[in-house]
């Protein structure tokens, strides 16, 4: 979701890429149904590994898992800034659809607002 926000509010300046140290192979489906409901095209995402990245430069390197925060990252060349946006998974959440459904939604607001604070 962080990918398709950044592109979406800030593509005229960035274009974001994510990617992931344990990639699951898929994109949650309801990432792309919370993109749609919050009005944004999620495009085509893919499920990536940080390892397609290595040797590359970027302007910032974000973590937004807590569980990523402290994980090895690949090398990034030049200089960068780092972040951290604390956001649970969302996909992690067990129960019920609604339960579901508001952990994509929290996940959302949580990333649109540390997106919207960085950039201003």
């Amino acid at each position: 979701m962080a990918e398709a926000l950044i592109n979406h509010l800030k593509g005229e300046e960035y274009h974001a890429m994510s990617a992931g140290s344990q990639p699951a192979g898929y994109v949650h489906p309801k990432s792309i149904e919370t993109l749609r409901k919050h009005g944004i095209a999620p495009g085509s995402p893919v499920s990536k590994s940080l390892d397609e990245f290595a040797g590359q430069s970027f302007d910032y390197v974000i973590t937004v898992c807590d569980q990523a925060a402290d994980e090895i990252c690949p090398i990034f060349y030049g200089e960068y800034r780092k972040l951290h946006w604390s956001t649970p998974d969302p996909a992690k959440v067990q129960g019920t659809s609604a339960a579901l459904d508001a952990a994509f939604d929290e996940a959302f607001q949580l990333l649109k607002t540390c997106i919207k604070k960085e950039w201003v």
